[in-house]
C-alpha cells in the first residue's frame, strides 16, 4: 500500500513540476511575491524530492523537526488567483495522508505554527490537526533527550534559515544532529535556500562567548544552506565529543547561492519579508543594545529607533507596540528617534554604520549596550570594544580579515551549490 501510494506521488510530482513555475522566484521584496518575469528555472525544494526521501521512511517510526515554514508544494502553477498559502501543503500534513508512521514533532524557537514570539518558552502539546504530540526545542529542552528518541527511527529536519549565526534554527540543527547521533538515529536534512547565502561576513564566534545564538565558530554571516551547514558540522566534528551523525541531505534542483530568494512564508514572526530578511544580519546587533529594532511594529528589522538618539539627527519617529511577535517590545508605548530603511535597497554585507552611528548619538551611552547580551550576538568582546574607542566600520572590519579568510576554506568544502 505504502509503495502504491508512493508511486502514484511520485507520477503526481512528475507532471506538476514540469508544469509552468515562477513563483519561486523572489525579485521581488515582499515574501512569497514574483516577479512576472523570472531569469531562472525554478527551485524545486528538498522537501518536494519525495522520490530521495520516502524509501528511506517506508516500515520506519518518524520524527520531524519543523515549523511554519516546513511546507511542501502542492502546485507549481502561477495561477495569480490562487493563495500563496494554498500552493502548499505542511510536510507532516502530506507525510501523515501518505501512511508514513509520524510518531512525533519537535518545534524549534516560535513554535510548530511559527507565531510564538521571540524568547518565547515554547511548551509541549499535541497539534489539533493530527493529533501528534509536540515536543519542544525551545524552552527547559533545546535538545531532544534519550527517552524523547526511544520510539523513533529516523529523524527529519526541514526549517527555512536566513542564514545567520545568532538566529537559532541553526542551533536547534546542530544539538538534533548532535542527538541522532548519540542515539544512532539517521537524520534527514531536507535542503531549503538561504536567503543571505550569497556572502560571508562578522566575527567568528569565540569559543568562550558560545551559547545558544552562536554555537558553532563561523562568522554572523555563515553563506551556507541548511544541508551545507549540516555537512559542515559533521565533517569539521563540531558536535559533542567530535561525534558524526548518520546524515542524508536532500538537496534542491535548479539553486545556486547568487539567486535571490524570498520564502513564501516568514521564517519567524518579525521577519516580515525579503528587506527584513535581508538587514537582520546588520539590525539584529540592536538587540544587544538599548535601540529597538523594529520590534512592536509592522517593520520589524526594517526600521530601529531609541528615545535616547539625538533626534536633530533622526527624524523618524514611531511607538513600538504589542503585536505579533512582541508581546512587551523594548521602549513599549515610547516615542523612539530612529532611521527608516524600509526603502533600502538590497545589501550584501554587514553594515556597522548604523550601529557606531547610534552608539555616537545617544545621550546614554553607559547604558547603550546591553553588555552580555550584546558579546553573545557578537560572539566575542572585541566588536563592543571597537566601537567604544572609536574605529570606523572599515576598520573593524579589518580585523575579520583573517577570520572569514579561514572559515571562507572550511565553508568550501561542504557547498552543494556554486
Amino acid at each position: 500500500m505504502f509503495l502504491n501510494t508512493f508511486k502514484n506521488l511520485i507520477l503526481f510530482l512528475f507532471v506538476i513540476t514540469t508544469a509552468s513555475c515562477r513563483n519561486q522566484d523572489a525579485k521581488d521584496k515582499n515574501v512569497g511575491a514574483q516577479n512576472s518575469e523570472p531569469l531562472h528555472d525554478p527551485i524545486v525544494l528538498g522537501a518536494n524530492r519525495t522520490e530521495a526521501y520516502l524509501p528511506q521512511l517506508e516500515n520506519r517510526k518518524v520524527g520531524i523537526i519543523g515549523n511554519n515554514t516546513t511546507v511542501i508544494k502542492k502546485s507549481l502553477s502561477k495561477s495569480p488567483e490562487i493563495e500563496e498559502q494554498e500552493k502548499y501543503t505542511h510536510l507532516v500534513d502530506s507525510l501523515v495522508s501518505l501512511n508514513v508512521n509520524v510518531v512525533k514533532v519537535f518545534a524549534p524557537e516560535h513554535g510548530f505554527r511559527g507565531v510564538e514570539p521571540a524568547g518565547a518558552k515554547i511548551t509541549d502539546g499535541v497539534d489539533s490537526k493530527t493529533g501528534l504530540p509536540l515536543l519542544s526545542l525551545y524552552g527547559s529542552n533545546t535538545k531532544p533527550s534519550d527517552e524523547q528518541l526511544e520510539d523513533v527511527d529516523v529523524l527529519i529536519f526541514d526549517i527555512q534559515d536566513v542564514g545567520t549565526r545568532f538566529y537559532t534554527y541553526i542551533s536547534t540543527l546542530h544539538l538534533v544532529m548532535e542527538a541522532a547521533a548519540e542515539n544512532k538515529i539517521p537524520i534527514i536534512v531536507l535542503d531549503r535556500p538561504n536567503p543571505n547565502g550569497s556572502y560571508i561576513d562578522g566575527p567568528i564566534l569565540e569559543a568562550a562567548h558560545q551559547s545558544f545564538v552562536g554555537m558553532d565558530p563561523v562568522p554572523v554571516v555563515h553563506g551556507l544552506t541548511i544541508g551545507e551547514y549540516a555537512q559542515m558540522l559533521n565533517g569539521e566534528k563540531w558536535m559533542n565529543n567530535g561525534i558524526q551523525a548518520d546524515l542524508t541531505v536532500v538537496e534542491m534542483e535548479n539553486y545556486n547561492h547568487n539567486l535571490q530568494y524570498a520564502p513564501p512564508f516568514k521564517p519567524s514572526p518579525n521577519l516580515p519579508n525579503a528587506t527584513a530578511i535581508n538587514l537582520y544580519p546588520s539590525l539584529c546587533f540592536f538587540e544587544g543594545t538599548n535601540v529597538n529594532a523594529g520590534r512592536g511594529t509592522s517593520n520589524q528589522f526594517q526600521v530601529f529607533g531609541s528615545p535616547f538618539l539625538n533626534p536633530e539627527v533622526y527624524d523618524y519617529t514611531y511607538v513600538p507596540r504589542p503585536n505579533e511577535g512582541a508581546n512587551d517590545p523594548k521602549h513599549n508605548g515610547v516615542t523612539v528617534y530612529g532611521k527608516n530603511l524600509t526603502d533600502h535597497p538590497s545589501i550584501n554585507e554587514i553594515n556597522l554604520d548604523w550601529l557606531i552611528n547610534a552608539y555616537n548619538n545617544t545621550s546614554n551611552k553607559e547604558d547603550f549596550f546591553r553588555e552580555g547580551f550584546f558579546t553573545k550576538l557578537a560572539g566575542t568582546k572585541k566588536l563592543q570594544e571597537q566601537i567604544e574607542s572609536g574605529m570606523t566600520s572599515q576598520e573593524i572590519k579589518a580585523t575579520w580579515k583573517e577570520g572569514l579568510k579561514d572559515y571562507a576554506q572550511i565553508r568550501e568544502k561542504y557547498r552543494i551549490y556554486e
